[in-house]
């Protein structure tokens, strides 16, 4: 069969896995931990392959760490599932209760969205992730994992499907897609799909957007800001954007560019250009911002237009006037991903939050906690920079929608058009 029959299948079996109680959800969970814990020497193994074909072909040493699948990364997953069984069920709960009339009343009712399609990057920690959140929220999943780590990803699924149908869940609850051109495909299943979540680099998440009629939910850049404010601890400032941008620079939530208010700039720039340079981040700079951090690091001069995403460790930093002109600098120039301020002015930061229309907005923190499983998600997804249904991190109350269900006593609407009747609109 081919990935469209497969997926008409899940799609018949989506309202089977949906009318499934908590309980046998967070059983199929439980049982799919106790596997994955059982079967380590297996996964390893297969990681061992997928690791050395990477070494063999010369693959960067940065992208093998990410690779990897070894006894830390399976101790992660596995707190995640046990995080996860411990969450509230997303599936069921009662938003709205409302009587139109006597005996005739409205509820409506979360419910999972069906058939969810996952491309997603070489990190088989992902498969873990995201298999789990989908069966969490009642959700059937087509899996499409990244070639690299093709031995793991089957590895993995095979004893997570296995031992969630071995739980009781429908057989089809889960699929996994191995070829590349399978993708494309998929991509064409919009009579059966109902969402479909990429993850990877920016063109390839593009790709997805543009070549289906199924909904996307994604994020094409990650290009996040911290603005500086005058009335910022330097000290404190210089410790949030070296960990925003080194302790994982690849990430979509990496810091990207620096802004800096003005009255502060030639006191903080300096001290922020030795943070960096110590930590070895290479910088570039407006001309303005440069001739402020030349005795203090190696800095590159560009122009505001060749700010960009770099994924690595390098930063652009610019000088602003103030909150608002950092507000839409970051509303114009970013991805609307995660942006952050640093200040000890209440104000100022409460300006920030209400302007800066991004999923995540922070104060004196790192942006690399825009995130998942920091966040007590079970996990994610992925990160949605849409303003439509899930924002920011996506994790069980993303992969959720609702239905109203109407209970009545032979009500008509013809009552109500000629006057016999009225509505009486009460909230229960």
């Amino acid at each position: 069969m081919g990935v469209r029959e497969d997926v008409f299948q899940m799609k018949a079996a989506a309202p089977y896995l949906a009318a499934t109680t908590r309980e046998q959800r967070d059983a199929a969970l439980k049982a799919v931990a106790d596997a994955l814990a059982a079967a380590r020497d297996e996964i390893f193994a297969a990681n061992a392959r997928d690791l050395a074909a990477a070494e063999k072909s010369g693959v960067a040493a940065s992208i093998v760490q990410r690779l990897r699948f070894d006894e830390h990364k399976l101790d992660d997953v596995l707190a995640g599932i046990e995080q996860l069984i411990g969450l509230p069920d997303p599936v069921g709960r009662m938003t709205l209760e409302r009587e139109l009339d006597e005996g005739l009343i409205l509820r409506r009712v979360t419910c999972p969205i069906g058939v969810i399609g996952v491309i997603f990057e070489a990190r088989p920690d992902a498969l873990v992730q995201i298999s789990t959140l989908c069966l969490k929220s009642g959700n059937c999943a087509v899996l499409k994992g990244g070639s690299e780590t093709a031995e793991t990803n089957r590895t993995l699924f095979a004893i997570i499907h296995g031992a969630a149908v071995a739980a009781g869940l429908p057989q089809a609850c889960l699929l996994q897609v191995e070829a590349h051109a399978q993708i494309d495909e998929l991509l064409n299943c919009d009579d059966c799909v109902d969402l479909l979540i990429p993850r990877g680099s920016n063109a390839f998440v593009r790709y997805i957007m543009d070549h289906t009629k199924i909904p996307v939910m994604g994020h094409a850049d990650g290009l996040c800001h911290i603005y500086v404010d005058a009335s910022a601890d330097f000290e404190l400032a210089c410790r949030v954007i070296v960990d925003a941008k080194i302790q994982y620079p690849a990430a979509c939530n990496a810091v990207e560019t620096i802004l800096v208010a003005r009255p502060i700039a030639s006191e903080f720039l300096p001290k922020l250009g030795a943070a960096l340079a110590q930590a070895d981040v290479s910088v570039r700079a407006t001309s303005e911002a440069a001739a402020l951090l030349a005795d203090s690091c190696a800095v590159e001069t560009i122009a505001v237009d060749d700010f960009r995403e770099y994924l690595e460790c390098t930063l652009s930093i610019a000088l602003i006037d103030d909150v608002v002109q950092a507000c839409a600098f970051i509303n114009e120039h970013g991805s609307h991903h995660t942006d952050c301020i640093i200040g000890a002015d209440d104000e100022a930061a409460a300006t920030f939050m209400r302007l800066v229309d991004s999923a995540g907005v922070y104060r004196n923190c790192s942006t690399r906690f825009a995130d998942g499983f920091r966040y007590g998600f079970g996990a994610e997804v992925g990160i949605s920079t849409a303003k439509v249904h899930a924002r920011g991190p996506v994790g069980l109350d993303g992969l959720v929608t609702y239905k109203y269900q109407l209970e009545g006593e032979g009500h008509i609407v013809g009552d109500y058009a000629s006057g016999a009747r009225s509505f009486t609109h009460r909230d229960l």
